[in-house]
């Protein structure tokens, strides 16, 4: 049995609108990202920029939504029509602060009909008494909206301005591009009968413009005949009508009349005889894919290339049409629906790129919002920089930096998006910009009588800066604490008893009572050569490090300081960082210079306790930096934590002085070292340990293990605990960008992106762990004079820093297919293995006419100097659509055969060459690869998955690839991936996931051969690839992780597996929640994720063996009366299902 749970849910903007929702006199943006609706209201503290209100799943991928004003509701409802064919009308309850369903329609769908080639279409008409669903080819749904008119045929009054029930009228227009209702002058007491004016293409591919008028005849006996509606009168349009027309406006009064948007023109249709008066060219042929009125006589129009256009409507002196100004304003993401909101505020819903507020004014345009986008998700790997240590191994649980890397956009919108589970932030004060680097921050208690901390010490290269909080959360800074000198660095300060503090510098260290402008002590360092370069300090004890070569221990417990013990070490033993803690009484450790070593001193004559060195055996050079001593797990000894300075953090722990390094681990947070600051965690003395590195983490222990998430503080300078009255719990932290702020430290790991601009669609990733960089597969795409060229390149990128290191270009009309990572031969002859890059390319049909090579193999190296070498290459007949590696071979997968190949070396200083081994006939052809010892799954674009078992020739024979499994139903398959041995997961092209199980212990050779599912849903997201990955579980674990799996819209799933005794268990949760909470529009959850393609429906039975994490986590969110009616029906506890769910939360 399985289990689905979606790591970042789908972000891809394709519909939204902008209506009154939330309040009588709001102005409300809803977006629909696949199967969720999202509604933003402004943000009342910058009010250029929206917020999110709220967020809803719906049972159903929405491709429609349009505004409706019933007559007795003082807000607006929206209309949503899903994929499934499902329609509704949603409002807002106030009072519940949820969406309300206000009508939910009988499905519509003809099972007969084919769906519209184009998209959905929904058409509401200027005198608002008409709505029209274009969802199948050749036919147009009329849904009558409730009037107030007379006699029999008068709504009532809680009636008027609902939609009422749908009528199907047939068109003989077919392949349908855009339709519109025309506005129409009133000329007497009635108002004319509509009409949609739509355009389509003939069989021959000559467009026509055809205005058809609505005929709508209600019912007088609405309970025994249904109301009849017609579009048989129409009239076409006069006039030549371009190739690349694609978007119809119509313009209202005085103006009337028709717009027809094309690739090369903008031609005007006149509103009488609907002819062609007016035909302007563009500057520059594009394509056109969005548009929206600002106002009667501007309307914005966004292309397939970013470029945003500002169209202008020009009037003669009655106010009609009298031509047209279109002129480019800048550029945005590739905008997929464009809404006006105010003010010259326009939202650009993306579908490619990340959506976007823009600010328009006079012939340019400025973003001032961004929301990120990770759709469509073409490719990604698993990255993780903490599991490179042979010595320790870790789980997706352990390390901050497992991260996702996807290659997300199409062209211009490219990107590569890092996808980390993390921590987050959130900011609650700030002091703002410092003026200059902060080096270090500390919190002090002002008075001895107080329990909170009220003061910030902020020291930079040169001088010190103090701010006091009061509680109500003002803050001053002061120009005086105590004796503290102001006029250089603090290495440290801190509280002692009896209401005195402590402040060390790099020349002294000073004791002052805080309220008293006098010191009661102070050290001095010996001399100016000798300045203070390290401190740590416990409770009444101070360790100082005078330049590395001299260790002091300094007693201020009393009203003297007393130096407890000095030590001096020769040239070739210097200290590079020191440290003290509690839990280790009467011990400091400190970090040397050379042999990378780290020991245990006592305090009392800083004599070595035990000592080890921390370098990997491979890089004998690696010095330790930074050193901290925390709590981490209860009931557990200390652990030691050592941030080294190439960005190794290695930890040990420790079960006493004289036996500190046991069980060592090690990660990688980034380049450089990593320093550490401890956070305190509970009130038993547990602490958390805040890393701050290129990439932030926090360290921390959950479930008897510990945990490194990544944290959301990038460019963290310093950080310190400030637990003060107005903001208990919070941390102090400087960054470069925003300066000095408090912020409280989220309670559990959310999900959390990074973007790097590539500016091309980076179509493939391959990530070698090895090279320490990503191999990138991309297109470029440019219009140059009118022209569309496309260039395709594989490009080097470092993994840290994301820079790209050398560049690979493909020949002309060559596009990259697939891309991998591997170990082949190095061609020394001594068996050895090298990195390389494989890459599958083919060519554009138009280029590859009349040849015979369509695509190639070619392999790479990586220099030395981290440049790209072309190694060897083949000439392929057939585009090379993925590839993969078994038995030290490379498999390509080409149109219709898969084909296996050596990379071999006729003699030692000749270049190798791919040699032909086996082949495989596919039934159609080859989309994806996944490779399992010599078993070789090949999933079909039409004939879903086969198995084909690679076996090398004995004795001079052939090698052969022998199909041993197949499923035979048809599935248009997209990506597969092994889950467990001899089960698969497998996706097709509308949607759906199956678990296909091969059984090789059958009684028969067919039942052995056969693949049968085992689980089945419908995601309802088309998957572009699935990526298995193999962890250890817990003994506990409700569900094992198996793969990660990325959605053309931008979500990324988990894919578990679930444990044998908890299947029952998840499986009567999910149904008894499906039970007690409705979805909007009461659209059934079977209809949702039962499984549909074009062969067979399963809607009404619903997922097989497969269990919807967010259906599961949806108990947490629902009410305590619904919490306890399902736990009764389940025999369980509600804290005890409760604890469960948030177990499976943690999952992701």
């Amino acid at each position: 049995m399985a289990y689905l749970a979606p790591i970042h849910r789908p972000s891809g903007v394709r519909h939204a609108i902008q209506i009154s929702f939330l309040a009588p006199d709001s102005d409300d943006l809803i977006v629909a990202k696949a199967n969720r609706l999202e509604i933003w209201s402004a943000n009342p503290q910058q009010p250029s920029q929206l917020s999110l209100q709220h967020s809803k799943t719906i049972y159903g991928k929405v491709t429609i939504l349009r505004k409706l004003r019933p007559a007795t509701s003082q807000t607006d409802h929206l209309f949503v029509a899903t994929d499934r064919y499902h329609y509704f009308t949603l409002s807002w309850d106030a009072s519940g602060k949820e969406l309300k369903t206000e009508k939910s329609y009988v499905d519509v769908a003809e099972k007969a009909g084919r769906d519209s080639q184009t998209g959905d279409r929904a058409c509401i008409d200027p005198s608002n008494r008409f709505m029209t669903l274009e969802c199948y080819e050749g036919v147009v749904n009329i849904l009558p909206i409730a009037h107030a008119g007379k006699g029999k045929r008068k709504a009532a009054d809680n009636e008027v301005g609902e939609l009422r029930d749908p009528v199907p009228v047939r068109i003989p227009e077919l392949f349908v591009r855009s339709t519109t209702f025309v506005h129409k002058r009133v000329t007497g007491p009635r108002l004319a009968a509509p009409e949609l004016a739509i355009l389509y293409e003939e069989s021959t591919g000559k467009l026509r413009l055809k205005v058809r008028e609505l005929e709508y005849q209600p019912s007088l006996r609405p309970q025994e005949e249904p109301p009849t509606a017609e579009l048989e009168k129409g009239r076409d349009a006069q006039g030549e009508i371009e190739l690349g027309a694609s978007h119809l406006i119509s313009l209202p009064a005085p103006m009337y009349g028709l717009l027809i948007v094309g690739e090369t023109s903008i031609a005007y249709a006149d509103e009488w005889e609907y002819r062609i008066t007016d035909r302007q060219p563009l500057d520059e042929a594009t394509v056109f894919v969005a548009w929206c009125a600002i106002d009667s006589q501007r309307y914005a129009i966004a292309d397939d290339y970013g470029k945003f256009y500002l169209l202008f409507i020009h009037q003669n002196s009655e106010g009609e049409y009298a031509g047209h100004q279109l002129d480019v304003l800048g550029t945005t993401s590739r905008a997929s629906t464009l809404v006006y909101l105010d003010a010259g505020r326009i939202f650009v819903g993306s579908h490619q790129g990340d959506s976007q507020i823009i600010q328009i004014s006079e012939r340019s345009l400025e973003v001032v919002q961004t929301f990120p986008n990770l759709a469509p998700i073409l490719d990604f790997t698993i990255m993780d920089m903490g599991n490179r240590s042979a010595d320790a191994p870790v789980n997706e649980f352990s390390s901050g930096q497992a991260r996702l890397v996807t290659g997300s956009g199409a062209y211009t919108d490219g990107s590569l998006r890092s996808i980390r589970s993390g921590v987050g932030l959130e900011d609650v004060g700030a002091i703002g910009d410092m003026g200059a680097p902060v080096t270090q921050i500390f919190s002090l208690k002002s008075k001895a009588d107080i329990d909170f901390v009220d003061t910030l010490i902020v020291s930079f290269v040169s001088q010190t800066r103090i701010f006091k909080f009061e509680a109500d959360g003002d803050v001053e800074e002061v120009q005086r604490f105590g004796a503290f000198d102001l006029g250089q660095v603090t290495l440290y300060a801190g509280n002692l008893a009896g209401g005195r503090c402590v402040q060390v510098t790099s020349s002294h260290v000073l004791v002052t009572q805080s309220d008293q402008g006098d010191s009661s002590d102070r050290w001095n360092s010996p001399g100016e050569e000798d300045s203070i370069t390290a401190v740590a300090a416990e409770q009444d004890t101070i360790i100082l490090s005078l330049g590395g070569a001299t260790l002091i221990v300094l007693d201020v417990s009393g009203s003297n300081i007393k130096q407890q013990a000095q030590r001096h070490f020769s040239a070739k033993e210097q200290v590079s960082c020191i440290s003290l803690s509690a839990s280790i009484p009467n011990t400091c450790i400190a970090g040397f210079w050379q042999e990378s070593k780290v020991a245990f001193l006592s305090l009392t004559d800083l004599t070595p306790i035990a000592s080890t060195s921390v370098a990997d055996e491979a890089d004998s050079q690696t010095v330790p930096r930074s050193l901290a001593i925390a709590q981490i797990l209860p009931d557990q000894p200390p652990t030691l934590f050592i941030g080294l300075a190439d960005g190794n953090v290695v930890t040990y722990t420790i079960e006493s002085a004289a036996n500190p390094f046991v069980a060592r681990k090690s990660i990688i947070l980034g380049t450089q070292q990593a320093n550490f600051a401890l956070l305190p965690r509970s009130a038993q003395g547990l602490q958390n340990v805040f890393a701050t590195c290129e990439h932030p983490s926090l360290i921390y222990g959950q479930d008897g293990r510990m945990v490194y998430s990544a944290v959301t503080a990038s460019n963290a300078q310093a950080i310190c605990s400030f637990d003060c009255e107005a903001f208990p719990g919070a941390i102090a932290i400087a960054t470069e960008d925003e300066g000095l702020k408090l912020a409280m430290v989220d309670e559990e790991r959310t999900t959390h992106v990074q973007t790097l601009q590539v500016g091309q669609t980076v179509r493939r990733i391959a990530y070698s762990p090895e090279l320490k960089a990503f191999g990138l597969g991309t297109i470029a795409r440019r219009l140059e004079a009118g022209r569309e060229e496309v260039q395709s390149f594989f490009k080097l990128v470092d993994e840290v820093a994301f820079q790209e290191l050398h560049s690979f270009a493909l020949k002309q009309d060559e596009l990259v297919e697939c891309v991998i990572r591997c170990q082949l031969d190095d061609g020394t002859g001594t068996g050895e293995t090298a990195e390389r890059f494989v890459l599958g390319t083919a060519y554009l049909d138009d280029a590859a006419a009349g040849t015979a090579t369509r695509g190639r193999l070619l392999v790479l190296e990586v220099t030395e100097s981290r440049q790209l070498r072309s190694v060897t290459e083949v000439s392929l007949r057939g585009a090379c659509r993925c590839v993969g590696i078994v038995r030290g071979r490379i498999v390509a997968a080409l149109v219709k055969t898969v084909v296996v190949y050596a990379l071999e070396y006729q003699s030692a200083d000749s270049s190798p060459i791919l040699v032909k081994k086996a082949a495989y006939r596919t039934a159609t052809a080859p989309i994806d690869l996944a490779i399992t010892g010599s078993t070789i799954a090949v999933t079909d674009l039409m004939k879903s998955l086969s198995l084909v078992e690679y076996k090398p020739g004995l004795r001079g024979a052939p090698d052969t690839l022998v199909e041993v499994g197949r499923h035979f139903e048809t599935l248009w398959g997209t990506a597969v991936a092994p889950v467990v041995e001899n089960t698969y997961l497998v996706s097709d092209a509308e949607g759906n996931l199956v678990v296909l199980q091969r059984d090789p212990d059958g009684f028969s050779e067919e039942e052995r051969r056969r693949l049968r599912i085992v689980s089945e849903i419908s995601l309802g997201e088309m998957v572009n690839r699935i990526r298995p990955i193999t962890l250890t579980p817990s003994v506990n674990a409700l569900v094992v992780p198996r793969a990660f799996v990325a959605t053309v819209e931008g979500g990324v799933y988990v894919f578990c597996l679930i444990a044998p005794g908890s299947q029952d268990l998840l499986i009567r949760l999910q149904s008894l929640l499906i039970a007690h909470i409705s979805s909007p529009g009461h659209v059934p959850f079977e209809h949702f994720r039962g499984f549909r393609n074009g062969v067979r429906d399963s809607s009404e039975e619903g997922p097989v063996r497969f269990v919807d994490g967010e259906v599961v986590e949806a108990f947490l969110d629902a009410g305590l009366l619904v919490q306890e009616s399902v736990c009764k029906e389940l025999g369980r506890g509600v804290e005890e299902v409760r604890g469960l769910v948030e177990g499976l939360r943690r999952v992701r």
